[in-house]
């Protein structure tokens, strides 16, 4: 093994860990956000069941993303900071975010995206997407749009922006044209249908 792999071995960019509230220091959040790191908090996980059926303990997923490759000490040394248990490598970084909401664990308590929390600029919507998320946003924008009779793309994106996280999401990362021609082909499509109606 070279001596640059040597040193780079055992190393990776993204861990793991979880918080359980009552262990936590009161502004672990704080230490987070001072920390500068990009981060996800999960919401509270206070549905969860172990397979007994019995509750598990009410915990917060968090992962951590560092810039560089980091030991598992260090990412340990960060999470202790704010009262993290556990260290555990993340192999893939979508998948792990998206189980912080179990997103694609139909069997486990659904958890909202929208209460995921974000640190050092970290893009919790950008790093769980798929093609199948924008499929799905794109679907639901049109039938939004047929069921509210828009006219107008703006309408959509404010309501998407106050109420749809996902929608939005999907507007300004590349699905924007695509449902700015639905509305436009519809507005064009019921113009010339009020011409026809009216000869």
């Amino acid at each position: 093994m070279s001596e640059k792999k040597s040193r780079g071995a055992g190393r990776t960019r993204n861990y793991a860990t979880v918080v359980y509230p009552e262990s936590a220091p009161e502004n672990w959040l704080d230490i987070i956000s001072e920390s500068k790191t990009p981060i996800f908090v999960s919401p509270l996980h206070d549905m969860d069941l172990n397979p007994t059926g019995e509750p598990k303990k009410p915990h917060f997923h968090v992962i951590a993303m560092f810039e560089s490759v980091k030991t598992k000490e260090q990412a340990i040394e960060l999470f202790q900071s704010f009262g993290g248990v556990g260290c555990e490598t993340v192999n893939s970084l979508r998948g792990y975010a998206r189980y912080l909401c179990h997103l694609d664990n139909p069997e486990k308590a659904p958890y909202s995206i929208d209460s995921v929390l974000t640190y050092g600029g970290a893009d919790y919507m950008h790093v769980i997407g798929t093609m199948a998320d924008k499929s799905k946003a794109i679907r639901e924008m049109c039938d939004w749009i047929r069921e509210n009779d828009c006219d107008y793309y703006c309408d959509l994106f404010d309501y998407a922006q106050v109420y749809k996280a996902e929608w939005y999401d999907c507007l300004i990362n590349s699905g924007g044209h695509i449902v700015k021609d639905y509305v436009k082909s519809r507005a064009y499509k019921k113009e010339r249908e009020n011409l026809k109606n009216s000869d």
